[in-house]
């Protein structure tokens, strides 16, 4: 149901009022990070008061000042800002927020942001219901979410929209913002006179891991466990216990799974092993289905080494096998042996561009006739028709080759396999021009028919 997320109790401090609600910025000039967005000259820090702005989809891991944004833009603007959540918002929700806008657009001429928090998780009957009222101005629509909005957002409502990309905080961003609570005395932790070295502050930093959020949670209750201990300054143990671990941001569905196993990908294909190794590990300790990451190297092994290599199939298959085989966690030791000789083994795309090659031949050509000598003659039928007559078995002949054609006539010539100098493709680079130079001196004797020297009949 619709919510005030940001009435003036919520920006109060409170009893039980989380330190990340209470640190919220109450201004553009507050918001730490996002430079590319709110710093001198950028889009978000020339806003005047009245002025209308596009419909927004902030875009951003969690922690990174989405919400917090949305509500700056709104108290900024001078607009009434409405917030919903897609968790527990539906369409009622949605109209009813959408009715008021329109009332206090025609009564007062006030505008107004309607704020959907994780829009991603709004059904395409949820967003197509918000399309008219966006399409009319009724409501300037600031979404949030954590998801790739090509794909969490339906097309028809995303081109409405302005997508806005916000960063994970960096270290020293978030070491100013512990900073800052850690010596606030209105909404921060100043009263319980608790300090921080450079060396705990960066372990907070790196504990919260790019959200601000998470500094805040873990930062509150270190501070809690040095006041309760008598303590003036937060310790390395203290936010050890704390953090109990840092957490993996790491989404098995959404864009944080897709940009890791990119870039998993992109390092074995760089041949840099110490960077493939670190993403799937990344991968495997947040949760992922091992046998997923194995499908990856598969297809990799395939794709991007191929026959420059031809034992990485079989390798990437075999890890494939023994993970099924004994599970996890002995099976993280047969994926990084595999993950290692995929980085470092030779390179070649053939497999995917001779696919490619052939696939775009089939499509142009259609389904060009058999030549009637490759058909076979099982039959009298087969036989009177012709087929398999003139066809030479080249294992009648000297090397156990013969220089013939079988593409289809009307094709005949077109090289759709094209070897690269990487790896063992290299030798069969070789090979194949010394087949094809066999065909053009074949061709160059023509018209014998003898073109090879046939073997005696025993």
């Amino acid at each position: 149901m619709a919510a005030d997320l940001f009435s003036q109790n919520a920006r109060k401090r409170g009893i039980g009022q989380p330190l990340a609600e209470r640190m919220r910025p109450r201004s553009l000039e507050e918001l730490v990070g996002q430079v590319h967005l709110v710093g001198p000259g950028r889009i978000l820090s020339s806003l005047v008061p009245g002025r209308a702005i596009p419909s927004v989809i902030l875009w951003g891991p969690p922690g990174s000042g989405k919400t917090t944004l949305a509500r700056l833009l709104g108290e900024t603007l001078k607009c009434e800002l409405v917030a919903l959540s897609a968790v527990d918002a539906g369409v009622k929700d949605v109209r009813e927020a959408v009715a008021k806008a329109a009332e206090r657009r025609d009564q007062f001429s006030a505008k107004t942001l309607l704020f959907i928090d994780e829009i991603h998780r709004f059904s395409k009957t949820q967003q197509d219901a918000l399309l008219p009222h966006v399409e009319a101005g009724t409501v300037t629509l600031i979404g949030a979410t954590t998801e790739n909005p090509s794909f969490g957002v339906v097309a028809a409502l995303l081109s409405r929209c302005r997508v806005v990309r916000l960063e994970a905080l960096a270290d020293p961003e978030l070491a100013m913002l512990a900073a800052r609570a850690l010596t606030d005395r209105e909404r921060g932790l100043g009263n319980l006179a608790i300090t921080s070295d450079d060396e705990v502050t960066a372990q907070l930093a790196a504990a919260a891991a790019g959200d601000a959020r998470r500094l805040y949670s873990v930062l509150e209750v270190a501070a809690d466990l040095a006041s309760r201990a008598g303590a003036t300054a937060i310790t390395s143990e203290h936010v050890a216990e704390a953090a109990q671990g840092k957490n993996l941001l790491y989404d098995k569905a959404g864009d944080e799974h897709y940009g890791v196993v990119s870039v998993f990908i992109k390092s074995m294909r760089g041949s840099d092993p110490d960077a493939a190794v670190y993403w799937m590990t990344r991968m495997i300790e947040a949760g992922e289905d091992p046998r997923f990451v194995l499908r990856r190297m598969v297809i990799f092994a395939a794709e991007d080494v191929g026959n420059a290599d031809p034992q990485a199939l079989i390798l990437a298959t075999a890890a494939l096998q023994a993970v099924e085989l004994v599970g996890l966690p002995e099976g993280v030791l047969p994926m990084t042996q595999a993950v290692v000789y995929l980085a470092l083994a030779p390179k070649s795309n053939r497999a995917l561009t001779t696919y490619a090659a052939a696939r775009k031949l089939v499509r142009e050509k259609g389904t060009l006739p058999i030549p009637a000598r490759y058909r076979p003659g099982s039959t009298a039928t087969d036989r009177a028709m012709g087929h398999g007559q003139g066809y030479k078995y080249p294992h009648d002949f000297d090397g156990n080759y013969v220089p013939e054609d079988y593409l289809p006539d009307a094709i005949v010539g077109e090289q759709i396999y094209e070897p690269c100098d990487s790896g063992f493709e290299a030798e069969l680079g070789e090979r194949l021009a010394t087949i094809a130079r066999k065909k053009l001196e074949a061709k160059q004797a023509a018209p014998q028919a003898a073109t090879a020297t046939k073997k005696p009949e025993r």
